[in-house]
Order: structure tokens, then sequence, then C-alpha cells
């Protein structure tokens, strides 16, 4: 008996519930066919060294089981027909397993460790989102308070200031005025006064002469 691997590319926006269909189409073909499963590992979404359908990414799983060679068609067949995986690939690992049963318990052990990794993982990221949340909370909620805080405030000084600055010009129009008024005043103060000298001029003039 041989150990093989067929890799599997699956659409990146597939569902989890989608991607374990297909996940276990593939293990009802082991099984029908007698082959023996060891584990199924999760690479993850990663990119593409080419574009596929136009997707640059795809979730990558490889598919490890113990078979003589003869479910290999048959598994390939059902993968060919799935719109859902973009590329497929099965390579013999092993020419011959020795130890069958060992074998098994070693994919069994790190299966069960991906699957506590990828618990952990699962739970981190959802505390990561958690707090991303509660961030994003405070801060709308600090915005939320300022702009009620800046809508309820009183005017400014600057602005109390531009209100006082027309009543400032208004008086220096009018202390600018009454300089005038005054300035008029006097000039017409000094006419007079000249009138009045250049007449008591004449008339000591007309005494002269006579």
């Amino acid at each position: 008996m041989r150990e093989y691997e067929t890799t599997v590319i699956v659409q990146p926006e597939i569902s989890s519930e989608g991607t374990e269909s297909i996940l276990q189409r593939m293990d009802g073909v082991l099984d029908q066919g007698g082959s023996t499963r060891l584990m199924c590992t999760d690479l993850g979404k990663r990119k593409l060294a080419y574009e596929i359908d136009k997707f640059q990414k795809g979730h990558y799983y490889v598919l490890s089981f113990i078979d003589d060679g003869k479910v290999v068609d048959e598994l390939e067949r059902i993968l060919r027909i799935e719109e859902s995986v973009l590329r497929f690939m099965t390579i013999k690992v092993e020419e011959e397993v020795a130890d069958i049963e060992r074998r098994k318990e070693d994919a069994r052990i790190a299966e069960a460790d991906q699957e506590k990794r990828a618990a952990e993982k699962a739970a981190r990221e959802a505390e990561e989102a958690a707090a991303r949340e509660e961030v994003e909370r405070q801060a709308a909620e600090e915005a939320r308070q300022q702009a009620e805080a800046a809508a309820n405030e009183p005017a400014s000084e600057d602005t109390e200031a531009s209100a006082d600055a027309p009543d400032a010009d208004a008086g220096a129009s009018a202390d600018a005025g009454e300089s005038a008024d005054a300035d008029a005043s006097a000039g017409a103060g000094e006419s007079a006064d000249a009138g009045d000298e250049s007449g008591s001029d004449s008339g000591d003039d007309e005494e002269t002469k006579s």
C-alpha cells in the first residue's frame, strides 16, 4: 500500500459549509474505495502562482491517504466536476507503508494538534475583532460627545469681538465728525476775525484821508 497526498485549491470566497461539503465528498470516495484516510491539512488562503479564473488567491487543502492507487482516478474525477475547485494534484508520498497502524496513529495525533491550533487561532481572532469593535465604539462615542459639546457651547470670544467691532467703528466715525465740526467752526471764527480787522483798517484809512 502506498501513501498519497491530494492537494486541492478551492475558491477563496466559498463558505466553510461549502468547503466542508467538498471535503466530505472526498472522504466518501476514500471510504467507498477501501482506502485509509489519514488526515486533511488546512493550509489556509494563499496567493496563487498565477491567476486562475480571475482569482488571485485560493484556499489550500491537503488530503493524505493510503491506497493501492485505484481510488485516485475516482477522487480526481469528482474534483474535476466540482465548480468551486480551482486546481488539484495528487502525488505519491511513500511507495510502501510498512506499518499502516503506526502511520494512522501519527496522522491522528497530527490532526488533533492541527484542530487545537485552529481553535486557538479562531478564539484569538474573535478576541481581536471584539477589541477592535470596542475601540471603534469608544471613538464614535467620543466624536458624538465632542459634536454635542461644540453645538451647545456659547459664542466664542472671537465672535463677541467681531460683534463689538461695529460699535467701535461707529464711535471712531463720530469722533472724526466732531473733529471736523470743530475745525470748521474754528475756521469760520478766524474768517470773521479777519473781516473785522479788515473793516477796522479801512476806517482808519478814511480818517487819515480826511
